[in-house]
């Protein structure tokens, strides 16, 4: 997210006050990146937002940096355990 200065014909686009909005579950946190560019082909979709329309759900709770990185990594953790266990069971062949 970020207030959009300038873009070109390739979609090239760079951003003031740009921040990364990272959520997990039912935390998130908005990471400040300052001023970014952005190359054309890493763009997908570029539009206005309602600025009077609410960002987020109201049950969404704002942590910092350090809490919402130590979430993404409990959450990867039970990921890759999942994966695991479901790679172990894979011979009982459920289908």
């Amino acid at each position: 997210m970020g207030t959009l200065r300038s873009f070109d014909q390739f979609a090239n686009a760079v951003l003031e006050g740009a921040c990364e909005r990272v959520i997990v579950g039912e935390q998130y946190c908005d990471i400040p990146l300052g001023l970014y560019v952005i190359r054309g082909e890493n763009v997908v979709l570029i539009g206005d937002m309602d600025t009077e329309r609410e960002e987020l759900p109201p049950h969404m709770i704002r942590v910092s940096e350090t809490e919402i990185k130590r979430a993404q990594k409990v959450e990867r953790e039970a990921s890759e355990l999942r994966g695991t266990m479901r790679k172990r069971m894979e011979f009982l062949d459920f289908d």
